[in-house]
């Protein structure tokens, strides 16, 4: 083994970025980690000056100059993308006029690590770069866990949230999820209708068959109102047997009084429960937030519930708009 290949080898240990270069520039070994680097391109025979640019000092562009520079620190980068920034020590080697280069990444190790997929076995064992990149992963590892357990309690809170706004039973909005919407709907100037909806005997399914062919007429019930309306109009269940629908941004009244017509047509429909029929029908008012000049959510539900009384005096299963009980007033 020539003295050469020796040093060749006991610099692969100690510094893996290390370039062996002759008095003529030309590099004779390339440390592991500095070959990983250009895995595409044999370092080995190329020129020293051909592969690096200097950065500093910008007046060494000659290898003799190189040579000069023992001790001194190098900036420098390749020619080729990526044009990593790297440092380097000259160390001239006697007798032979060539030089050991000991080349590192400095600030820059952070980039060299993802662009080249670098690890701890890439480095000397005495480079404190293995306890940076500890330190990354370790920061790194961190900050996963706690984008983890964030997105958990983001989970958990939307959760929270949605289970405090929705009615177990039916999977309808509650009354407090209709508070909320009036209020963001009021306050935004929203035109919106609003449709008071309550089931008819209800209470003689309740008592003649028991709480559980209550609970599943209330939710067929609920199943009808969803369908019979479109994605962005919200239903509530506010009491019992009470429910409310907002439509945003709908305030004709033949249109409201056409859905009103379908629902109270649907809900009438005998539903049966373990083989017996649930017979119920809908009293329906609906009031308009444009027919008042500073609307608020009280008066509105108030105006919905004038109507809807009118139409239970009136024989139940029909649909009362509050804006013909203003006119009859008048």
């Amino acid at each position: 083994m020539t003295d050469t290949q020796e040093l060749a080898g006991l610099l692969e240990t100690l510094c893996p970025m290390f370039l062996l270069v002759d008095q003529n520039g030309h590099i004779q070994q390339a440390g592991p980690t500095l070959q990983k680097l250009r895995p595409e391109l044999p370092l080995v025979g190329q020129g020293f000056l051909d592969v690096f640019e200097l950065i500093r000092p910008r007046t060494i562009t000659t290898i003799p100059a190189l040579m000069s520079m023992a001790g001194a620190k190098l900036h420098l980068r390749f020619h080729d993308e990526p044009r990593t920034i790297l440092k380097g020590l000259v160390a001239p080697l006697p007798h032979s006029g060539g030089a050991v280069i000991n080349l590192s990444f400095g600030i820059s190790i952070l980039d060299a690590v993802r662009d080249y997929a670098l690890t701890s076995a890439d480095f000397s064992g005495t480079d404190l770069a293995i306890e940076l990149l500890y330190l990354v992963e370790a920061k790194s590892a961190a900050m996963e866990a706690s984008r983890s357990l964030n997105l958990r309690l983001q989970g958990a809170m939307l959760a929270a949230e949605e289970q405090a706004f929705t009615d177990t039973l039916t999977g309808l909005k509650n009354r407090r999820a209709m508070d909320h919407l009036l209020e963001h709907l009021i306050s935004g100037n929203s035109t919106f209708a609003l449709m008071h909806l309550d089931l008819d005997f209800f209470k003689s399914v309740n008592d003649k068959l028991g709480h559980a062919a209550g609970d599943f007429v209330l939710q067929q019930a609920a199943r009808i109102m969803q369908q019979e309306t479109r994605s962005n109009d919200t239903v509530a269940r506010v009491g019992g047997d009470e429910f409310v629908i907002v439509f945003k941004d709908l305030t004709r009244e033949d249109t409201l009084a056409c859905i009103a017509g379908r629902l109270i047509s649907r809900l009438k429909e005998p539903m049966t429960f373990q083989n017996q029929s649930c017979s119920i029908s809908a009293s329906i008012g609906t009031a308009l937030s444009t027919q008042f000049d500073c609307p608020n959510a009280a008066d509105i539900l108030h105006a919905a519930d004038l109507a809807l009384y009118q139409a239970k005096r009136d024989g139940r299963s029909c649909h009362r708009m509050y804006s013909a009980l203003s006119k009859a007033q008048t």
